[in-house]
């Protein structure tokens, strides 16, 4: 299987301009041959752009793309044609998941980035040589699995450099301690495990706070100016702030669930349909609820761990993880209830995650309904309310 190591690197002031050309040049092939497949009745494939791109490095007006490395330019074209195919895929069914948007044109301002192939990139004892921009030295904070078949210079908004390797790993055999784990997500409670166990997420507000305060200033500096670039580079270091410590804590989570259980259970969430409520859109956003489950997904495969996801029909807030009573929909502050066939008193997403465990290794929920003669209410039954305990809080 593939995966990535990323290491940090801090360029010279030469290699830097030649790094701004590289990431330059590889940004007017992208936005060339892409302003090209809008245009064209028949979108071309990737030998006919490769042909296009060395006819114009003949011409006065793209003779400088002789200058940088041809590498990560035929790469560029690479990706532009991986785009469209995932595009038109995602569109025809033929891909899983929601569907991919449409290239788009890059961005100075953006994260820039080039990509080495075998060809443009060679690895000298802790150093790489990189075509025509020279040796870099990585900070390396582990050693690499295998040899890389390819590598990723990347510039992100706050003027950082990184060199992303990708190589080939082999999956570990690691004794489990549990045979399965339900996990629930949540806004205030990150997750709360089916053992009971609740894991709280990382304090972000005071990033925040400066973050909203420096787009306030940024919004009233003059476009081009040299203090709204001083001004967008601070947000950037702040939101890449965040970005590292959220991306800290779900490495270390996930590592921590995918090395302790075989069977790791979650549940599908509608995130694009939730992020549609105004008042929870930043809070649901800034969870990071995906990118777990792509590191749990992924760290399965390499510790030989199965991952299981649930429909998000399943009613796994309604239903006793105990007897299997349902007692239908509650008010979101009802956050503790009491069975009303067994007695048993439940926090409100532990009985979700057990429920959600149950459902991941097979069991279904054949549930006995309520007798009430009647459908089940959006809230408790006020007559019942002595029976269910609300907690302040969300």
């Amino acid at each position: 299987m593939k995966a990535r190591y990323q290491y940090r690197f801090y360029p010279t002031d030469q290699q830097r301009l030649s790094l701004a050309q590289l990431f330059g040049c590889v940004r007017v092939v992208w936005n060339d041959a892409l302003a090209l497949c809008k245009s064209a009745d028949k979108l071309p494939n990737y030998n006919q752009l490769s042909a296009l791109l060395t006819s114009s490095k003949k011409t006065e007006s793209r003779v400088w793309l002789n200058e940088v490395s041809s590498v990560p330019l035929q790469q560029s074209l690479r990706h532009l044609a991986t785009a469209y195919k995932n595009f038109f895929d995602s569109h025809n069914g033929k891909r899983k998941g929601g569907k991919v948007a449409a290239p788009k044109f890059k961005k100075k301002t953006n994260n820039q980035s080039a990509e080495f192939a075998k060809s443009g990139f060679s690895l000298k004892k802790t150093q790489v040589s990189l075509a025509k921009i020279g040796l870099v030295s990585p900070i390396r904070s582990r050693e690499l699995p295998s040899k890389p078949s390819s590598v990723t210079v990347i510039k992100d908004c706050a003027n950082r450099y990184f060199l992303s390797f990708v190589v080939d790993v082999e999956p570990q055999n690691l004794e489990a301690i549990n045979p399965s784990i339900g996990i629930d997500l949540g806004l205030k409670t990150f997750a709360t495990l089916s053992d009971g166990t609740q894991v709280k997420i990382p304090d972000y507000s005071k990033s925040e706070r400066k973050i909203r305060k420096l787009q306030r200033r940024l919004a009233r500096q003059q476009k081009d100016s040299k203090r709204r670039h001083k001004t967008r580079i601070q947000i950037a270091k702040l939101h890449n702030q965040v970005t590292d410590t959220r991306k800290d804590f779900l490495h270390k989570l996930s590592t921590k669930i995918v090395n302790e259980n075989q069977v790791i259970v979650l549940e599908d969430l509608n995130v694009s349909g939730l992020v549609k409520n105004r008042r929870l859109a930043r809070a649901i956003s800034s969870q990071g609820w995906r990118e777990f489950r792509e590191l749990c997904e992924a760290k399965s495969d390499k510790f030989s761990r199965e991952f299981r996801v649930i429909s998000r029909w399943e009613p796994t807030s309604q239903v006793c993880s105990k007897c299997d009573y349902r007692w239908g929909k509650l008010d979101l502050k009802v956050r503790t209830i009491t069975c009303l066939s067994c007695g048993t008193t439940h926090d409100r997403d532990e009985n979700a995650a057990k429920n959600i465990n149950k459902v991941g290794i097979g069991h279904c929920h054949d549930s006995k309904r309520t007798q009430r003669g009647r459908k089940t209410t959006s809230v408790a039954d006020p007559k019942e309310a002595s029976r269910i305990t609300a907690l302040l809080g969300r």
